[in-house]
C-alpha cells in the first residue's frame, strides 16, 4: 500500500515514475489562462497569514465550505469572525472533502510552497497554522515570491478592453522579476448586448478611447484600438466565455441597427442578439488573426445561479455550474464564418460540460490547416473538470481523435496564487496514462519519444503555440511604445 501523496503519488508504474521524474517534473509552467491581479502581482505585498493567501477569492474552496455547513461569514469573511476561524472552518471541511481534488491540491499547496506535511483536519490545524505563521513572520511571502517558487515563467492574466493595463506596462517596465505577465484580451461585454452591464461598460470604454461611441462603426474602430493597444502591452492571446454558443448569419448594416436600438434603451430580440454577437466576434477573430494572437472559447458555463448571493456577494463567488445546450451546430457555423471572413486564427475550445469532449476533440480535426502544429486545439479540462476523471477524459478524448503530443497542456483558471501545484496534480496523471499505455503494450517503451511529448505538453507546446519565448525580447520596447 502507498503512503499518501508520497514520491509516486497517483504514479501506478515505473514508466509513470521515470516520465514524470525526469521530463515533466523539471519542466517550468506556463499559466496562459488565469484570474490574478496584476495589481496585487506589482505591488508584491506581503500575505499577511494562510487564510488571506488560502481561502480569500478562492471560490473552489468556498463552495466546499458551504457545502459543509458552514456559515457564510466563515466562508467569504464577515464581522467577529477572524481569519483563524476561517481557517478553522475550512480544516474542519477538508476530510469531509475526499475524492475531491480540493483534497489533494490543498496538501499539496501546504507541502509544496510551506514544507508543511501535516494531514489537514481540525487536529493538526493550530500546528498547520503556527508552522504557516512562521512562514509569514520570517522571510514573508509576497505574491512574486510565489510565482517564482513554483517556477512559473509566463502568468498571463484576463483584462477587460476597457482596462488601462497601467500596472502591466510597470511590471514589464521593471522586467526583474524572473517572469513574464502577460494581459489576454476578454471582451464579453463588448459582445453581452442584452446583458445590464453592456451601456456602462460602452461608458467606459468611451472614457478611454478619448470620443463618443454612438454607432456600430465606432464600436469596431475602438475595439481595433483596444486590440492594438493590448498587442503593443505583450498581449498574445483573447478570451471569451461563451455560454451559450449562438450563430446567426448577419451584415454590418444589421448588426449596426442591433447595436442602435441598444444604445437607445430598446430590447434586443434572442435572434438579434446572435446576429450582433455573430458578426462581431467573427470581425474580432480577423483582428486576432492579423496579430497572430490564439482566442479561448470557454463553452458552457451557467453562472450567477442562486440570485440573492449573486446580490449580496456579486459574481464570481461559487454559485455557478456546468450548462447544456446545441454545440455542435453553431459553433462549426461559427469557425467556418471565421475561416471565410479573414482567416481563423489560433483556437483553444474549453467546454465546461465535459460530455461535450468527443464533439469538440472532432470539430478541431475539422479545422486544422497545416500551417501551426496544434492549431486548433482541444483545450484543457477546465473548472468543474480539473479533476482526475475530467482530466483523463480530456486527454483521452484528444488522443483518440487528435494529436495529444501537441497539446498545449494545463492551465490555472484561477485567483488563488497558490493555485501552481494544479500543474504538478496534472503532470502526474498525464505521465500516469502514458506509462499505463506502455505498460499495456499499447506503445513502445520508447523514453526519448515519451519523454519529448511530455515536455511538450506540460511546458514546450505552449511556449511555441503562443510564441512567447519569440516575443519576450520586444515587450519593454512594446510597453514603452504603449504609453
Amino acid at each position: 500500500m502507498k503512503g499518501f501523496m508520497n514520491d509516486q503519488f497517483l504514479l501506478n508504474s515505473d514508466t509513470a515514475v521515470r516520465l514524470y521524474e525526469h521530463f515533466a517534473k523539471p519542466m517550468p509552467i506556463i499559466d496562459y489562462h488565469c484570474h490574478l491581479d496584476p495589481k496585487t502581482i506589482y505591488e508584491n505585498k506581503p500575505f499577511s497569514n494562510l487564510t488571506e493567501v488560502w481561502l480569500y477569492g478562492d471560490h473552489y474552496k468556498w463552495r466546499a465550505m458551504r457545502a459543509n455547513g458552514n456559515a457564510e461569514e466563515y466562508v467569504t469573511g464577515g464581522d467577529g469572525v477572524s481569519d483563524y476561524d476561517r481557517f478553522l472552518a475550512y480544516a474542519r471541511t477538508v476530510p469531509m472533502a475526499i475524492g475531491n481534488p480540493l483534497y489533494h491540491w490543498s496538501h499539496l499547496e501546504l507541502k509544496r510552497l510551506f514544507g508543511i506535511e501535516e494531514i489537514i483536519n481540525e487536529k493538526n490545524a493550530p500546528v498547520i497554522w503556527e508552522k504557516a505563521s512562521k512562514v509569514f513572520e520570517g522571510k514573508g511571502m509576497t505574491p512574486q515570491e510565489l510565482v517564482r517558487v513554483s517556477n512559473v515563467r509566463v502568468v498571463c492574466t484576463t483584462d477587460d478592453p476597457a482596462d488601462s493595463l497601467e500596472y502591466h506596462i510597470k511590471l514589464m517596465e521593471e522586467d526583474r522579476h524572473g517572469f513574464q505577465v502577460r494581459p489576454s484580451f476578454r471582451p464579453d461585454k463588448a459582445l453581452e448586448i442584452n446583458r445590464a452591464t453592456f451601456l456602462p461598460w460602452i461608458s467606459r470604454l468611451q472614457e478611454v478611447c478619448g470620443y463618443d461611441v454612438t454607432d456600430y462603426s465606432l464600436l469596431l474602430k475602438a475595439l481595433k484600438e483596444r486590440v492594438e493597444f493590448f498587442h503593443q502591452t505583450g498581449c498574445l492571446l483573447s478570451d471569451h466565455a461563451i455560454d451559450t454558443v449562438m450563430y446567426a448569419d448577419a451584415s454590418e448594416e444589421q448588426a449596426a441597427a442591433i447595436y442602435a436600438k441598444a444604445i437607445r434603451g430598446e430590447a434586443v430580440s434572442t435572434e438579434e442578439e446572435a446576429q450582433y454577437k455573430t458578426y462581431t466576434l467573427v470581425y474580432l477573430s480577423r483582428l486576432y488573426a492579423d496579430h497572430g494572437w490564439a482566442m479561448q472559447l470557454h463553452i458552457h458555463a451557467h453562472r450567477n445561479n442562486n440570485t440573492a448571493m449573486m446580490k449580496r456577494l456579486g459574481p464570481d463567488t461559487g454559485y455557478d455550474s456546468i450548462n447544456t445546450g446545441q454545440l455542435a451546430g453553431p459553433l462549426v457555423r461559427l469557425l467556418d464564418s471565421m475561416e471565410e471572413n479573414g482567416g481563423l486564427p489560433r483556437t483553444i475550445l474549453y467546454s465546461l460540460n465535459a460530455s461535450d469532449n468527443d464533439v469538440l476533440a472532432a470539430i478541431i480535426g475539422s479545422f486544422q490547416d497545416g500551417t501551426i502544429p496544434g492549431k486548433i486545439q482541444l483545450g484543457s479540462a477546465w473548472w468543474f473538470n480539473d479533476t482526475i476523471d475530467g482530466m483523463l477524459a480530456q486527454m483521452k478524448s484528444l488522443a483518440n481523435m487528435g494529436l495529444i503530443s501537441r497539446f498545449v497542456g494545463m492551465l490555472t483558471d484561477s485567483r488563488s496564487f497558490l493555485s501552481y501545484p494544479r500543474h504538478e496534480y496534472f503532470r502526474r496523471l498525464l505521465c500516469n496514462l502514458l506509462g499505463d499505455w506502455v505498460e499495456s503494450g499499447q506503445v513502445p517503451a520508447d523514453m526519448e519519444l515519451l519523454g519529448s511529448i511530455v515536455e511538450g505538453i506540460c511546458y514546450r507546446n505552449a511556449e511555441q503555440y503562443f510564441r512567447f519565448g519569440s516575443e519576450s525580447s520586444s515587450i519593454k520596447v512594446q510597453a514603452e511604445v504603449a504609453q
